[in-house]
């Protein structure tokens, strides 16, 4: 009766800043960071205003200064964290972001020229395509509620000059 050693597990070769870096949480802070960078950059010559005669850019920065505390705490927790080992399709962890992103640019580029009903079919049917687990009644059903809500709230509610169907 022979037993077997048992295997090592393989070790992570990567250097250890290079390690921290890529943690969730670390990646997660920077990006909020960023964001809340950008956002304090952009509306740096809003007007701010008093808490009772708010100018266009209190609650913008007020938004900005909040994400850039929220992804301090985040960035520290990614920071004090321990080590995951590297998986085997860490970047296929990021097909979800990129069709994402493609379903908004494709609903921003389509909303003017071929109307909401049809930008809100491209932005869930890209994104439900992808989706495991959805069904395609679920996207339909999706599909047709965010449609009328946004044609109750922004056409009917705001008057915005929205064109619901194609224009040609």
């Amino acid at each position: 009766m022979t037993t077997e050693a048992p295997q090592p597990t393989p070790t992570d070769t990567r250097p250890r800043a290079l390690r921290v870096v890529t943690r969730k949480n670390v990646l997660a802070g920077l990006m909020f960071i960023g964001i809340a960078a950008l956002g304090l950059f952009l509306s740096r010559h809003y007007p701010v205003g008093t808490a009772l005669r708010m100018g266009t850019g209190y609650v913008p920065r007020l938004l900005c200064w909040t994400l850039l505390g929220l992804g301090a705490v985040i960035l520290l927790q990614g920071l004090r964290g321990e080590d995951e080992p590297a998986g085997p399709g860490v970047w296929t962890q990021l097909i979800p972001v990129v069709v994402v992103t493609l379903s908004l640019v494709a609903f921003a580029l389509a909303i003017e020229q071929f109307g909401l009903v049809v930008a809100i079919v491209l932005l869930i049917g890209i994104g439900a395509a992808v989706a495991p687990g959805i069904k395609a009644w679920e996207a339909v059903a999706a599909a047709v509620v965010l449609i009328a809500l946004s044609w109750a709230i922004f056409v009917l509610g705001l008057g915005l000059p929205i064109p619901v169907w194609p224009v040609w």
